[in-house]
């Protein structure tokens, strides 16, 4: 079962990408759930984080000894500026809606610049990310170019991380058909639509692969250099740098060293990480997420009930209990003993009525003498 669950990569010579110099098991955090919602509000909070403070200057608007006319004259009350000779006195200032007056709500450097993110959130989106990128779908999805990608994830042998030179580093990336997306990024360079070219950020550019090592024996300067192409320590891996606009599915290049050091840095379903304190591995809810199939199968569907086709619930019709003698009896048993005494109390003839009566009226009339014989002895 370990093995089915956890495969083997292969781990690929940096001069050939038809030669094979071993297998590296699959990390377990490439089976972590890939969650886009969790990853997309991480990535929206991480990304304030580095923002730089920007305010108007407190005085704007406010530089005239400017005083209000008053009423009586006709004029808004709106402070004016003082004097005479120039077309500037008399007209309105301070109010956001002057000409020269100061803006509505004056932006302050003490914003709420940074958001504070969980860190539990922020593991469990870098993880998903992780597993993201280890499917040929969602790299190609996100607009890499890896037809020519031998297998992903990619791994290569720890030898890359010897590659000083740039014109070794494009070699490298050519033999194992990574090179088409660093084209790809080259030739996106654009110039940015709006206001930010001339804020020093005048180009825009998409992202190429992300090269991930654990120890760099001058791979960092091979690589800075080629365009689109990013270095990552797998010691430091950001999420702004696995899924770059929030987006899932960055075309990463493994070291077998870093590969291999996935397992102790992000931990096992069996092992708790050694590096992240209190971190266990996300679990997907449902190890199979084809609910079709699920419901379709053999053995859901020999336990069903028989698909029902006629009607399967009859409303009753409203019936009023004040007209219906039997809808009021069923709200009230009671109703039948007081039917019936109303029917017999109807129904009795004259004789039986002067009977019933002269007993009430017997009864009375002994309680009257009672009452009387008693007053007398008090």
């Amino acid at each position: 079962v370990l093995k089915m669950s956890r495969p083997v990569v292969s781990v690929f010579d940096i001069e050939s990408a038809d030669s094979v110099t071993g297998t590296v098991t699959l990390p377990a955090v490439f089976t972590a759930p890939i969650r886009a919602d969790v990853v997309h509000y991480v990535h929206t909070l991480m990304a304030k984080n580095k923002r730089q403070a920007y305010a108007v200057n407190s005085d704007a608007g406010m530089q005239t000894p400017a005083q209000s006319w008053g009423t009586g004259r006709a004029v808004a009350r709106i402070p004016r500026v003082p004097g005479g000779g120039t077309s500037r006195s008399g007209q309105g200032a301070f109010g956001n809606m002057c000409r020269g007056g100061r803006m509505f709500g004056a932006t302050k450097v003490w914003r709420h610049w940074h958001k504070k993110i969980s860190v539990n959130q922020r593991r469990y989106a870098v993880s998903s990310a992780l597993a993201a990128s280890a499917l040929p779908a969602l790299v190609m999805a996100r607009g890499h170019r890896v037809d020519n990608v031998p297998e992903f994830p990619l791994v290569v042998s720890d030898s890359l991380n010897r590659v000083s030179h740039t014109k070794d580093a494009r070699a490298v990336l050519e033999k194992i058909g990574a090179y088409d997306d660093v084209i790809k990024s080259r030739d996106s360079k654009k110039i940015r639509v709006g206001a930010g070219k001339s804020r020093n950020r005048r180009h825009t550019q998409k992202r190429g692969p992300l090269v991930v090592y654990d120890v760099s024996e001058g791979l960092d300067k091979a690589f800075r250099n080629l365009p689109g192409v990013e270095l990552a320590m797998v010691d430091n891996l950001s999420l702004l740098d696995l899924a770059p606009g929030g987006h899932l599915g960055r075309f990463c290049i493994w070291t077998k060293g870093a590969f291999e050091k996935l397992d102790s840095i992000f931990g096992t379903y069996e092992e708790s990480a050694k590096f992240k304190s209190g971190f266990n591995l996300p679990r997907a809810f449902m190890t199979n997420a084809d609910l079709t199939r699920i419901i379709n199968s053999d053995e859901v569907q020999s336990v069903l009930k028989p698909m029902v086709t006629g009607p399967t619930l009859v409303i009753p019709k409203k019936r009023n209990p004040l007209r219906r003698a039997d809808v009021k009896a069923a709200l009230n048993p009671y109703q039948t003993a007081i039917r019936e005494r109303e029917v017999k109390k109807a129904t009795a003839d004259k004789a039986t009525k002067a009977k019933v009566l002269a007993a009430k009226r017997g009864v009375l009339k002994a309680r009257s003498k009672e009452f009387a014989g008693r007053r007398k002895a008090f």
